[in-house]
């Protein structure tokens, strides 16, 4: 990974975990919502079914034999009795004092002796009743219930958090796709550009040598047209880049292009700047039929520039570059083959991934696509020391191959055709 992009992930990543840490949040606080809900609703539902029960009761059940975990007292003449095995910490007189004294019906909950006791006291004729119920059924049932929504919390924060990290992903996906297209476009870009001002700056210099040492101007007429048409290519592959970078789609419309032409053109504009480096370039034409192909002009001539190029890059000083056009049975091969340094063979399919390749950069990876995109394909092949031979195939222009249907671009120079 390139270390410029690691700003990048960086921020991708900070912006993947703050995202997951508030869905997991919002999930969480919505659990602990619904379970204090529960919680209340349960405790209510006790307290109502709790009071209930006590009013009953007292209005009704006799002191001896009170329902289970109740107990009754009767106060009659200052003389309290209880049901047997009632707590000895109950009653609770001041009750009893008050509704023997004509007081409202009185509840209560009580805390004694480590028990939660609901107390009831009312007049039942001419007797004052208290009743008692020992909540440690009710509580019991709570804590179980809170340990449960606990438990419930704690998973359903786990599964928050995968769910939260999935839902980042797809999130934060679309913004790590624009980020690396802004990347690719801006190398591709870059190396796009590179060949074709690398080549103008080179021909200008040695045109302006040329004016300041005399020669003739009408002698400089073709480094002039070479300029002009240079700049002329240029626009085009500014064109092709900013029409790739605006539409997702782009329907190709196919053309005859002869590929002997323009080897012929590129060998002439890398000829300055092969006469600077020393190294001489042959373009050789072989069979009785032509050269033509069907694609678009532009991007062909990318091809045929950007193994120039590499060619160019990977020669020194002395050594030779032989540009060699074929073709039989509905295919023209284009052949570039160096003297150079040559290549392993096992890396010659790396060659052709971005940034992979030891020096062989971006532009091979540019190839392929548009040799891809005209239904073709590029080979490599090679030895350390004894040069390098790249072979593009392409159908002819007799086998009428359809026009490639549109296809999503991945990035801004997915489809590397121009429009």
């Amino acid at each position: 990974m390139d270390p410029g992009q690691d700003p990048e992930r960086r921020l991708l990543g900070r912006a993947r975990r703050r995202l997951t840490v508030q869905v997991a949040g919002a999930i969480s606080v919505v659990l602990a919502l619904v379970g204090f809900l529960v919680l209340c609703f349960m405790v209510h539902q006790q307290t109502t079914a709790a009071r209930r029960e006590l009013a009953a009761v007292v209005e009704r059940a006799p002191v001896t034999q009170p329902p289970p975990c109740t107990w009754l007292y009767e106060q009659r003449g200052g003389v309290v009795r209880g049901s047997p095995g009632a707590p000895a910490v109950l009653p609770v007189r001041a009750e009893l004092d008050r509704a023997a004294h004509g007081g409202v019906p009185q509840v209560a909950q009580v805390e004694a002796a480590g028990h939660t006791y609901l107390v009831r006291t009312q007049r039942r004729g001419d007797v004052v009743v208290q009743a008692a119920m020992d909540l440690h059924v009710q509580v019991a049932e709570r804590n179980r219930l809170l340990r449960t929504l606990a438990a419930a919390e704690i998973a359903g924060l786990l599964a928050a958090l995968l769910v939260g990290q999935v839902i980042s992903r797809r999130a934060i996906a679309p913004l790590g796709e624009a980020l690396a297209r802004q990347r690719r476009f801006a190398a591709d870009v870059s190396h796009e550009l590179r060949t074709p001002l690398t080549r103008l700056s080179t021909r200008a210099q040695l045109l302006a040598r040329r004016v300041r040492g005399g020669t003739d101007p009408i002698l400089l007429i073709d480094d002039v047209d070479q300029l002009v048409t240079g700049s002329r290519q240029l626009g085009e592959v500014v064109e092709d880049l900013l029409r790739s970078a605006q539409y997702k789609q782009l329907r190709r419309p196919f053309g005859p292009v002869d590929l002997a032409a323009l080897a012929a053109e590129q060998a002439e504009a890398e000829s300055a700047r092969a006469q600077a480096r020393g190294v001489s370039i042959e373009v050789r034409c072989e069979g009785a039929g032509d050269h033509v192909v069907r694609g678009v002009e532009s991007a062909l001539r990318r091809v045929v520039s950007a193994l120039l190029d590499n060619a160019l890059g990977h020669t020194s000083p002395g050594g030779h570059i032989w540009v060699t056009l074929s073709g039989d049975a509905g295919e023209v091969r284009l052949t570039v083959r160096d003297d150079g340094v040559g290549l392993d063979p096992a890396d010659a399919e790396r060659l052709f991934t971005r940034f992979v390749g030891g020096g062989y950069g971006l532009g091979l990876a540019l190839v392929r696509e548009v040799v891809d995109g005209h239904h073709g394909t590029i080979t490599a092949d090679g030895r350390p020391g004894a040069g390098a031979v790249f072979v593009v195939r392409l159908p002819s222009d007799t086998t009428e191959p359809s026009s490639p249907e549109p296809e999503p671009a991945r990035s801004p120079r997915r489809d590397p055709l121009p429009g």
